[in-house]
Formats: C-alpha cells, structure tokens, sequence
C-alpha cells in the first residue's frame, strides 16, 4: 500500500522519466511508415502525385540527362530555355495570387510597383540524388534521432524524409543532398538603397559535404557535415583575406578561423553563428543567413505549420545565362532573369526560445518539398515589422545528379538595401564537382600555411 510519501516519490520519478524522454525525442517513423517512400512518396519524402489543378506535375524521376549546350567542369545551361513565362505578377494583380505568395514577396511588389514583378513559368520537378543517398535516407527514416537539437543516428541522406515537426524539417534543410565536394568562383554584390550595386566579394570556395561521403557511414561518422574554405581576390581591399570553417552536428563543435592580410595572422572567430555578421559577405549578412537559414537551432522553437502550393524561385539555370552587369536592376534582382515556378513548400515557424537572444525573434521559412530547400524566407524584427526577405536560388546539376542550391541573398524591406551572394554567372565554370578535399583545407593550422602572402 503507498503512503503519502511513496505517492510523492513516485510522483518525483514519474516526472524526472517525462522530462528525460522530452531531451531525446525519438524521431523515426515505423518501418510501414518509411515504407511509403517506395509508393506515394519520393525517394526523399515528398508526394510523387502532381497537385490537383495539374499544374505541378508528378515527380517521375527528376532531371538527370545532360543538359544540351552544358560542358563537363564548365559553364551550365537552361535545360527550359525555350520556355516563356506563362503570367507575370505585378502590383496591380497580386491580389488574384495572394494565397500563393509569401509575405515577403507581396511586401515587395508593394515597395517596388513600378519594376518589380514575378514571371512564371511552368514547373518541373528536377529534383533527383544517386541512389545511394537514396538508399541511406530510407535507413535514416527508421533510425535517425534528435537529442535536443543534436542530430543522432543519420548519415549521407535527408535524416527525416517523413517530418513531423519544425525542426526535423529544418534540419532536412541544412543537411539536403548537395553533392559531396566542390569548388566556385564567385562575386558578392550589396544593393544600396539608391539602387547601386557594390562588390564587395570577388574569389573562390571550396566545399566538402563530410556528411554525404558516400564511403562513410553511420557508425564511423564524427558529425562534421560542412566545410568551407573562401579565398577572396577582390575587391583590392579585401584581397587575400581566407575564411575557413567546419560545422558540426553538435554546434559547439563547429569551429571558423580567418586570416586577414592587414593583421597577417589567423584568429579564430569567437562566435561564427546566428546573427553575427558573416566576413565571407562583408558582414552584411548574419551567419545564420547564409543559404536562406544556416547554423545553430537551439536559439528557436520550431514548428511545422504545414505544406503550401507557392510561388518560388526555382531552376534558376536561366539566371546564369545572364551577365553580372545585367543581374541588378534597381534595389532588387533584373526580374526577367529569375524564374518562378508553382512548388508544394512545407512551412516552417521560428520564433526565439525562452532565454535567448537574437536579433530576429520570429522567422518563416519555406522548404521545397522535393529537395528540403529554403527556397524563401521572411524574418521580422523586435517590434514585430517585416524586416528582410530572404530567397535561395537552385539550379539543375545532372552531373551530380541533383537540383542544388547555391546563390542566395535577401532584401531589406525596412532600408531598401539588399545582398546577393556567390554569383557565379560570369566565371569560366559554375558549381563544378570536384575530388574530396584535404581536412586541413578548411582548419585553422591548415589556414596559417595557405594564408601567408
């Protein structure tokens, strides 16, 4: 028979077992669940079926034939070149549109009637990976786990392709197939808000993936899952500058270092993440606005507010087919070079958790269902304005095979200014995969011997 006490103990443990099952969120479905990755749902989670206007099409595969006019290493061409926009959105008819757009693109066709506008174009679902990342995120579907915010349990393929919450969905958008290693050479530009635009970064990247090398695996993974390496040119005043950094699974873990030509030595940056301004943009964009949403998740609660048929940039192969000097028209991208396209996006709501700091306290995000990537984003400010709009440009990459993201950047809907970062569109190749690179590409040690000039 309990007493009063053994009821009170009892009481005690029961809760201390709820709290401890609340740090480590099983977040795998069953076997039967993962199961409809095989049938009504893609290889990476999302509905094969086409919408029921017939306007996005079913997912049959993705775009994985060579796209004519396309050289191996070199420049990429637009698979849809022929195409023409279906409608235009302006000022004047975004009302008939509204429940396709976000509030940052209606914000915008209001703050720029007179040249801004959306042309759209008919989808097409791109979207591929190999089959072995395929085969992995079928695995991580039944295996893969959250502890707290710390990923557990998944390798080299989306670590939830059936989400249930905000930040499984999320963290499918940070860890999105985006091949293994590559390199870029790359501008910047920062929009003034007078309508000029400044470079402000002109070099080249090199990117490992650790997280979908395809010879690791679960059980040999130490949780790195993004390395960088920036090596600027130009402008002359920033020439010589190098930023490196590795990211890791447990964000405490991650670890940037920069070398600046005026200070001639390494130093490691205190606090690479969140809203801290990133030097790879001049300090114009946080860290955690790189790619549309990068970084640590531990500053935000989550939530999946649901999926949505939207308007968003996608397929931007046509985009590079135009010159730098054509790309920025005014205080927001040339409108004829960017393609919008109707996508299912799952929406995801960030707002500050309880005892956090951040300069952006509520956040939305918007996922293509096909490929998990932030393809738009708003973010509004302490008194609760709509303060910057962001957006993430993909382009179709057969030779990877996949629909990958690269140039992003945001508008200010407050300042008018705005940021476009890794430009690719004038150099002599764009995105191209490379050879694994060495660790120490991307380490401090490995930063001194690379950075002395």
């Amino acid at each position: 028979m309990y007493n009063n006490k053994s009821r009170a103990l009892l009481a005690v443990i029961s809760t201390t077992v709820l709290s401890c099952s609340s740090l480590v969120a099983s977040a795998a479905v069953s076997e039967k669940e993962a199961a409809r990755l095989q049938r009504d749902l893609t290889p990476l989670g999302a509905e094969r079926a086409g919408n029921a206007a017939g306007i996005i099409p079913a997912w049959t595969g993705g775009y994985t034939q060579p796209i004519p006019g396309d050289v191996a290493g070199g420049r990429r061409s637009d698979p849809f070149k022929d195409e023409q926009p279906l409608y235009t959105i302006t000022v004047d008819n975004m009302n008939q549109y509204a429940d396709q757009l976000t509030d940052g693109v209606k914000a915008m066709l209001q703050k720029y009637p007179d040249s801004y506008h959306l042309n759209v174009y008919p989808t097409h679902r791109t979207a591929s990976a190999p089959q072995w990342v395929y085969d992995n995120t079928a695995a991580n579907a039944i295996r893969a786990t959250l502890d707290g915010h710390t990923l557990k349990g998944a390798y080299g393929g989306v670590p939830f392709p059936i989400a249930k919450t905000g930040l499984e969905a999320i963290k499918n958008h940070i860890l999105g197939w985006a091949g293994s290693s590559w390199e870029v050479m790359l501008t910047q530009y920062q929009i003034t808000s007078n309508g000029r635009s400044v470079l402000t970064t002109e070099g080249s990247i090199r990117q490992n993936m650790p997280y979908y090398f395809q010879d690791g695996s679960v059980d040999n993974y130490d949780g790195m899952y993004w390395e960088i390496n920036l090596t600027n040119v130009g402008p002359p005043i920033r020439a010589g500058e190098m930023i490196v950094g590795r990211d890791n699974l447990d964000a405490d873990k991650s670890a940037a270092y920069v070398y600046l030509t005026g200070q001639r030595r390494v130093r490691r940056l205190p606090n690479a993440c969140c809203d801290t301004p990133a030097p790879a943009t001049a300090g114009l964009m946080s860290f955690d606005e790189i790619s549309v949403f990068s970084g640590r998740t531990d500053l935000f609660d989550w939530k999946l507010l649901g999926k949505q048929e939207i308007l968003v940039p996608y397929n931007q192969n046509r985009f590079l087919q135009y010159s730098e000097d054509q790309i920025i028209t005014g205080q927001h991208l040339n409108p004829a070079a960017v393609r919008w396209e109707l996508h299912r996006v799952w929406v995801v709501e960030a707002t500050l958790a309880e005892g956090k700091r951040h300069r952006v306290p509520k956040s939305k995000y918007y996922l293509d269902e096909d490929t998990w990537q932030a393809v738009l984003g708003d973010r509004w400010d302490g008194k609760g304005q709509l303060w910057k709009t962001l957006w993430g440009f993909n382009y179709v990459m057969p030779d990877f095979p996949g629909t990958i993201r690269q140039t992003f950047g945001y508008y200010d809907l407050l300042s008018g200014e705005g940021y476009v970062a890794n430009v690719l569109n004038d150099q002599e190749f764009h995105h191209r995969p490379t050879n694994r690179w060495p660790t120490n590409t991307f380490t401090g040690q490995g930063l001194a011997a690379q950075g002395v000039r």
